[in-house]
């Protein structure tokens, strides 16, 4: 009877359109698991396929594809698909970056106007404030009139233009707002220094030497061998995804890649292959604000303890892809998951799911309440990505409830941690001084309270 459900398992995960290496007998409850995942999703019609791959020591746990490559083929997703993988291209923008400071081409505290022709009205906004997010530039896909241009031709200076016109969100190094304009920036600065285009410097420098056969710039007219069509969900089902031009998402997120080729590349950054080690703890290390508050975002990496375990990972998400790659340096973890749709199942959905499964949740310790929190009541406003956000915050016997203004939704903060700091899931949220801090993996925002 075993014998007859393992073939018929066999039919089921092919009438999916799963590519899957020969059948093990008996699987790994690993396997069983993300199949359950994976095959449910697809033919709930959440997601039209993708890959999954978990690799941990010198052992590879699990490699498996799933859906479909093409849904108005019916091709199903190939083992080594070739994926949009967004702004998981930020980490190699942030190795290139390195690669010229260890050339001696350019410092991290250089300001980038020494290289890009921009006018911050006499702030000083460093390589670094690029890197890390935190240079008060807006960033350009939260601003409206992008969209218009998403889809043009045009140089790219105009996009530089276009957000020189909007200002400043913050003084650099006040906070971390998530940011394209400073990975895009950061590109040119590539290209300026090196006389290479931002494709080609990444070629010479990283695909061809790691052996990244699968992995080069997006395009949305060369034929690729194993490229996989994006698709987005809709409540009448999956359709085809928005287009959008390369030349915008560029070094902040126009790179195509593989599960198998994404692994070369983290072991190679995580194991000493890609970088000096003091330029490798660069590239991974937060720095802080202005004001001594560490922050969790490096450089294209968010460096973090995830429920208690080290993380270093970075999701994308592009037109019709979502990626997540993920590394555990305690036990040499790496799981790296890409989808082919944009919709309520997302990469992280997966990999969260499989990071759990392989490790141990550990939540934060918790204090009494020490302070009064009826004194913290009131309305929180300040810049936070893509909008203002207004917080609306009142005390209850145990802890704050937290409302953003317009919002039908009330959150508890009951997980008190100390020095007027709760925890809710992984962000931090500190109230004090007239200050509603939300310190998030990718992002450190700070709202400022309505006085009257």
């Amino acid at each position: 009877m075993n014998k007859i459900k393992l073939i018929l398992s066999a039919v089921i995960l092919f009438s999916y359109g799963c590519t899957i290496e020969k059948a093990k007998s008996p699987l790994s409850p690993l396997e069983v698991y993300t199949d359950s995942l994976f095959n449910a999703t697809v033919d709930s019609g959440y997601i039209a396929g993708g890959s999954i791959l978990v690799f941990k020591g010198d052992e590879m746990l699990l490699k498996k594809s799933y859906g479909y490559a093409s849904l108005e083929l019916e091709a199903p997703m190939p083992e080594d698909g070739q994926f949009e993988i967004g702004s998981v291209t930020k980490q190699f923008t942030a190795a290139a970056i390195l690669r010229l400071v260890e050339d001696k081409k350019l410092s991290l505290e250089d300001d980038f106007t020494d290289y890009i022709d921009f006018d911050t009205k006499g702030r000083k906004v460093t390589i670094n404030n690029l890197l890390n997010h935190t240079s008060g530039i807006a960033s350009y896909t939260e601003i409206p009139e992008f969209w218009e241009l998403s889809i043009m031709d045009y140089p790219r200076d105009t996009l530089v233009k276009m957000v020189e016109a909007n200002g400043f969100l913050f003084e650099p190094n006040e906070a971390l707002i998530y940011n394209n304009t400073g990975y895009f920036l950061l590109g040119l600065i590539i290209e300026k220094v090196t006389g290479l285009t931002y494709e080609d410097f990444l070629k010479q420098e990283f695909f061809e030497p790691l052996g990244m056969k699968n992995t080069c710039y997006c395009s949305t007219s060369k034929v690729v061998k194993n490229k996989v069509y994006g698709y987005k969900y809709t409540p009448e089902g999956l359709q085809q995804k928005d287009y959008l031009n390369h030349k915008w998402p560029y070094s902040g997120g126009s790179l195509c890649s593989s599960t198998m080729d994404l692994l070369t590349w983290m072991r190679a950054m995580h194991e000493g292959k890609l970088l000096p080690e003091p330029l490798y703890q660069s590239l991974i290390s937060p720095d802080s604000l202005n004001d001594g508050t560490p922050i969790r975002y490096a450089k294209g990496l968010i460096n973090f303890r995830n429920f208690g375990n080290h993380e270093i990972e970075h999701g994308g998400g592009i037109n019709g892809f979502l990626s997540q790659t993920r590394y555990f340096p305690d036990e040499q973890l790496y799981i790296i998951c890409l989808i082919n749709s944009t919709g309520p199942k997302s990469s992280s959905f997966f990999a969260e799911a499989i990071t759990w499964k392989l490790l141990e949740k550990q939540d934060y310790p918790k204090v009494e309440l020490d302070i009064d929190a009826k004194e913290l009541e009131g309305k929180y406003i300040g810049p936070v990505r893509g909008s203002t956000q207004t917080m609306l915050v009142k005390s209850i016997p145990d802890g704050l409830t937290i409302q953003i203004e317009g919002s039908d939704k009330i959150d508890t903060l009951g997980h008190y941690i100390g020095s007027n700091s709760w925890m809710l899931e992984n962000t931090k949220i500190t109230v004090i001084n007239n200050e509603y801090r939300i310190d998030q993996p990718s992002a450190y925002y700070i709202l400022k309270k309505e006085t009257k």
